[in-house]
């Protein structure tokens, strides 16, 4: 090879090293251009803007789907866990068989509503849901039926705190133990695990709350049949109705699809405390109409009407004077009732009950539930009512009360009773006397009767006056002690100094206690002492009389008489004038002895 082509092949060599040699990089351009999304996928990524090109032209093939839609898909196998659903897209999806607890029968070849959860997971596999679709169809349906009032079916699953829990297309709805049924219901279980008819009355959409109602369902066919009932009742009609509630006061009476109300009073001729003694839930019954409104929606029925009234069967042979047995089945104060027929009652008048004319109340006498004998007072049986009397069948008292309890005559009786003005005492059953206030003390000034005595005393009494035709007595009980004002009368002559303590004091004067418990008045004036103060509460001083009244049990006294000059020649006067008027009383005696004494001669010398 000459010297001069080794040369040009050399050329030619070095030109290719330079041409294949590598060039120069930047570290950091390095990594900002890095693929990193091929590294880790081993794909190249896809340009987003071709992607969405790419989605959108995808739009209304056969196949695909969107995320978040319902659709329907096929079972197209079934294995121990899952299921495999077919929605003609590029992938079959997988739902566990949990979703599809409520449906034990599910099959292949079932068609079933799905969500797509997503298209593809980060492993490609299609992701769906049946029941997530099921609460979103759901949800439609409970709405929809809301609007238009379609009849849902439900299953009861369980009981809960004011009604039942039901399953309406797979959502928990409420219904209210009032919605189950017109009637009230006493027995929830029943209904438990049952299948029914539903109405959808109320849905939060805040709260995903549902309630539903049986009732209203109930009611649409009940106002059919009340239209129709409604318009054929008339009064004095008799039909069969189911007794739907009891209360207090009456028994609501279900006509069938209509209430009427059956009053306690209009249940039985007999009286009655509650309803349930005579009616019980659910019984059949007939009863008549007796009254109804204007709209008649307000029915008054009677039970009782349907049997003749007891009044019409009583005893024709019964008249007044009769004696009858029955039993209290009403107490009141004024008296009692009493049965002596079912349904025929009597009144037994508080003033009937005994012959005492201190009047009592009745439970005094007798309480519900007695067994009483009693002679007929009254008898109407036109208006149907009886008096009774129990006190006629005891003798009468006041019949010999002459000779009992003449007047004068001293007793012992027992307090049964005060008023203001005296004292009710009781010298035997029938026979009540009063005391009056006056005559119960001679020394003491009584304000009211219950300062002396109380209820349940016996009280030593003297009869005053009697009468006969009235049935009054008049009693007194200081009568039967000695008038202490016979002895006062000399103790206490006008003019006479006794010594007293101030007992209390008002705006008029004092009132002056003196040993012997004799109660004397000073007036304001003549409470002045010696050295122009005035007597206070519990002084004790000297007092002169300046007047005395046996009749009036009244002693007036004075201290300041005692000392001044012009008040001891009043008292003075006064003593004077009083032994002046004694003077003329015996005078005036002694003259008529006189004149007597010369009456009795005349008389002798006609004889």
């Amino acid at each position: 090879m000459s010297e001069e082509t080794q040369n040009t092949e050399e050329q030619v060599v070095a030109a290719e090293v330079q041409e294949t040699a590598i060039p120069a990089v930047d570290p950091q351009q390095f990594l900002a251009d890095f693929n990193w999304h091929k590294y880790e996928q081993g794909i190249e990524a896809v340009d987003e803007e071709k992607l969405k090109q790419f989605e959108t032209a995808l739009v209304g093939t056969v196949g695909f789907v969107n995320e978040r839609d319902v659709i329907e898909g096929t079972v197209i196998r079934i294995t121990e866990r899952d299921a495999i659903i077919d929605i003609n897209s590029k992938s079959e999806g997988v739902i566990s068989l949990n979703e599809f607890r409520y449906n034990q029968g599910l099959a292949v070849g079932d068609v079933v509503e799905v969500l797509v959860d997503k298209r593809e997971d980060s492993s490609g596999q299609l992701v769906l849901s049946h029941k997530k679709a099921r609460v979103i169809k759901a949800w439609e349906r409970v709405n929809n039926a809301h609007e238009t009032g379609e009849v849902v079916n439900g299953f009861v699953k369980c009981r809960t705190r004011g009604g039942m829990i039901v399953d309406v297309f797979g959502i928990e709805a409420f219904l209210p133990g009032s919605q189950i049924d017109v009637k009230p219901i006493r027995d929830y279980d029943q209904y438990v695990e049952k299948t029914m008819e539903f109405k959808v009355v109320k849905i939060n959409h805040e709260f995903k709350n549902v309630v539903v109602s049986h009732k209203a369902l109930i009611e649409a066919d009940i106002e059919l049949q009340k239209k129709e009932i409604i318009g054929q009742l008339e009064k004095g009609q008799v039909l069969e109705g189911v007794v739907k509630n009891i209360t207090s006061y009456g028994v609501f009476v279900d006509l069938g699809g209509v209430d009427g109300l059956v009053h306690i009073t209009d249940l039985s001729w007999s009286r009655i405390n509650h309803p349930n003694e005579v009616v019980e839930l659910d019984q059949k019954l007939n009863v008549v109409i007796l009254d109804f409104d204007d709209n008649k929606s307000r029915i008054q029925l009677g039970l009782k009407q349907l049997n003749a009234h007891p009044w019409e069967a009583l005893n024709s042979d019964l008249k007044i004077g009769d004696k009858v047995t029955g039993e209290v089945v009403v107490l009141a104060d004024y008296g009692a009732f009493v049965e002596v027929e079912q349904g025929v009652e009597g009144l037994i008048h508080v003033s009937e009950m005994s012959w005492s004319t201190h009047l009592r109340s009745a439970q005094d006498f007798v309480k519900v539930g007695d067994k009483v004998e009693a002679e007929i007072l009254t008898l109407d049986r036109e208006d149907r009512k009886m008096s009774l009397g129990i006190k006629q069948l005891h003798p009468d008292p006041w019949t010999d009360i002459t000779s009992k309890f003449p007047v004068g005559s001293t007793h012992t009786g027992t307090v049964r009773n005060y008023t203001n003005f005296g004292v009710f005492v009781e010298l035997e059953e029938g026979i009540d006397g009063l005391v009056y206030i006056s005559d119960l003390s001679w020394t003491k000034k009584i304000k009211h009767p219950s300062d002396f005595v109380t209820v349940g005393d016996q009280l030593e009494v003297q009869v005053l006056e009697l009468d006969v035709e009235n049935r009054k007595l008049n009693l007194g009980h200081k009568q039967t002690k000695d008038n202490p004002w016979d002895v006062h009368e000399d103790t206490y002559a006008i003019g006479s100094t006794h010594e007293g303590t101030v007992k209390e004091k008002n705006d008029k004067g004092a009132v002056v206690t003196f040993t012997d418990k004799v109660e004397g008045f000073a007036p304001s004036r003549f409470l002045e002492k010696e050295d122009g103060t005035t007597l206070e509460k519990g002084d004790k001083v000297n007092f002169i009389v300046l007047e005395f009244s046996k009749e009036y049990r009244r002693v007036v006294v004075s201290h300041t008489s005692l000392f001044k000059e012009q008040e001891k020649r009043n008292v003075k006067a006064a003593v004077k004038k009083a032994a002046e008027a004694e003077k003329t009383t015996f005078g005036d005696i002694g003259g008529l002895a006189d004149l007597k004494a010369q009456m009795e001669a005349k008389a002798k010398k006609k004889k």
